[in-house]
């Protein structure tokens, strides 16, 4: 019996690819003989992005379409095609094209094997200035470090989940997203394929350094406590360091004659344990307002319209 592979593809601002990236999922996802259907999420697009999808649409029921009511961005419109998808398994692949479609055979032939999910692993990035490259290499293994699960490095969302990692998947609630990280959590029989990563082909990388300091962040109190640790041990440290200086005075004034002159070593450390303190502080904060996003219990996503679902197949709130 024929199985059914989602391609989902997350769409902002992506109108210069999505023509070309049609072209060569089609050409490659006909090479394997199953059926398929591509879960474009719209997640908020300026351009024409949307328009081009819908006159896409139109040419076969193959291309669906989820428009989400603003942009919510990257991992929320991913999860909103990981709920609304009807594969036995899905592919997630950006439309940017630095991920080639082709190695989707790959992915799929491991699948086949037996494999739960099939993580593409970037062994090399064209196009991206040394800067990029190193702060996607220190991402990568601060995260591996900071977090307590396997979250293999050189890896982003590409991957091919099966049907069980998708309902796993569907069945976890939190609003601050790290896909790639939930996917390893949830365990199973994962493999990685080694590829090379191309040069974006069109427009303008949705993640800037900002957005990926931010995302490393979710990463990072998503699955760890360990900056929590740091606040807390930081604190011993400079408890006994202050403690060590409290000594120091106390015995300069009652066993010697000498004072300590001037206001500067006072302010040094006023303004050093300060900082402490607000460093701690912000861990704490950090968590505490992740905290509050959750317990608000707002939906994930909103649908403003969907292209080419059947009525069974509507849900346009993600809870």
């Amino acid at each position: 019996m024929a199985k059914l592979i989602s391609i989902i593809i997350p769409i902002y601002n992506e109108e210069g690819n999505i023509y070309l990236l049609k072209k060569r999922l089609f050409d490659i996802l006909e090479k394997l003989n199953e059926n398929f259907e591509l879960v474009f999420v719209n997640d908020g697009s300026k351009d024409k992005s949307f328009e081009i999808l819908k006159e896409l649409s139109k040419e076969t029921e193959k291309i669906k379409i989820i428009n989400l009511s603003r942009n919510f961005g990257h991992q929320i419109a991913v999860s909103a095609g990981i709920e609304n998808c009807n594969g036995d398994c899905a592919v997630i692949i950006d439309a940017d094209l630095q991920d080639p479609p082709e190695l989707i055979i790959e992915l799929y032939e491991k699948w086949k094997e037996g494999y739960d999910v099939v993580y593409a692993q970037r062994e090399k990035r064209k196009g991206e200035n040394f800067f990029k490259l190193a702060t996607a290499s220190i991402f990568y293994r601060v995260l591996k470090q900071f977090t307590n699960i396997d979250i293999p490095v050189d890896t982003g969302d590409f991957r091919l989940i099966d049907r069980k990692v998708i309902n796993a998947l569907n069945t976890m609630p939190e609003r601050q997203r790290f896909i790639r990280g939930m996917i390893s959590w949830i365990g199973y029989k994962q493999i990685g394929v080694k590829f090379v990563r191309e040069k974006r082909h069109s427009g303008e990388t949705k993640y800037p350094l900002k957005k990926m300091l931010k995302f490393a962040l979710t990463g990072i109190t998503s699955f760890s406590f360990l900056p929590l640790q740091f606040a807390t041990y930081l604190g011993f440290i400079v408890s006994g360091f202050s403690f060590i200086i409290v000594l120091f005075v106390l015995y300069l004034k009652f066993f010697t004659n000498k004072t300590i002159q001037g206001w500067s070593s006072l302010a040094i450390i006023i303004l050093f344990m300060g900082g402490i303190q607000l460093i701690c502080t912000g861990i704490i904060g950090e968590y505490l307002g992740r905290i509050g996003e959750e317990v608000k219990h707002r939906p994930l996503y909103l649908i403003d319209e969907k292209v080419n679902f059947k009525d069974k197949e509507e849900k346009n709130i993600k809870s």
